[in-house]
């Protein structure tokens, strides 16, 4: 069983909400951002959404868009990424990793050589938010039924119709995509955001998770019941820019949200 799916399965024993955070890897730089990723460990988070920073995220706001392009600046490549993965594992980080990546990066790496380094490193899942279903086949072959690394599939408003084929054989969780648009913009969900969840819930073999927009757990209040998890981007990496990333700073953000998301 792979990580995540390990992961998920504990917090459905305990009855706890899944609490998924995303950080662009390289910031503040390679070193501070392995430090920041055992203090997200250690503050409880239950998954990791590490960002590859690429040049052109289409998918991300202002708040992830400055994020990838200072990322990029101080040098930060998919092979230092892979890098920094290999390095907190060995440092004994257990906590499931998923790369939020675009499809341009895995394929000039190499799909196959891709996902053999998955494996190799420690890379638990993959987003790709620029990868539609149709055109997964590729992807979805090289990754085969092993378990070391799964690819997350997300879901939006607008995929009603293709929900069954989106999930047919998903594995790990589903994510939902809570507004249209890009990542950051808080609050601003679909104006249907609680039938469109339920739509999701009621046909998934999996746990779902709502993302785009999320602050606090105010914020996902009227959709506790619904969902089985909240992530928050584009927020946190505000407020680690804001504190310098701080990593106390940082541990109490997780650790509250945690508390207060049940």
């Amino acid at each position: 069983m792979n990580r995540i799916e390990e992961r998920l399965n504990e917090l459905k024993e305990k009855n706890e909400k899944t609490f998924i955070t995303y950080i662009t890897a390289g910031l503040p730089d390679m070193e501070r951002c392995g430090e920041l990723i055992h203090a997200l460990e250690e503050a409880g988070l239950d998954i990791l959404e590490l960002g590859v920073p690429f040049s052109d995220p289409v998918a991300d706001g202002p708040v992830i868009q400055d994020a990838s392009y200072r990322s990029i600046l101080k040098g930060t490549t998919l092979r230092k990424t892979f890098d920094l993965v290999e390095k907190v594992r060995r440092e004994g980080v257990r906590m499931p990793i998923v790369f939020m990546m675009y499809y341009n990066t895995i394929v000039h790496y190499g799909i196959r050589n891709f996902v053999e380094k998955c494996a190799q490193t420690g890379v638990d899942g993959v987003i790709v938010p620029d990868l539609p279903m149709e055109e997964q086949g590729a992807f979805r072959e090289a990754l085969g039924n092993r378990d070391e690394t799964i690819l997350i599939q997300l879901v939006a408003p607008v995929s009603a119709g293709r929900i069954p084929k989106i999930l047919n054989g998903a594995r790990g969780f589903v994510y939902c995509v809570s507004a249209m648009g890009v990542t950051g913009q808080s609050g601003e969900y679909h104006k249907e955001i609680l039938s469109y969840l339920r739509n999701v819930k009621e046909q998934s073999p999996i746990p779902v998770m709502m993302g785009f927009g999320i602050t606090s757990p105010e914020d996902v209040e009227p959709m506790k019941d619904i969902i089985d998890g909240a992530i928050v981007g584009s927020h946190f990496i505000k407020l680690l820019e804001s504190c310098d990333y701080n990593l106390d700073t940082a541990r109490t953000y997780v650790s509250d949200f945690k508390r207060d998301f049940r």
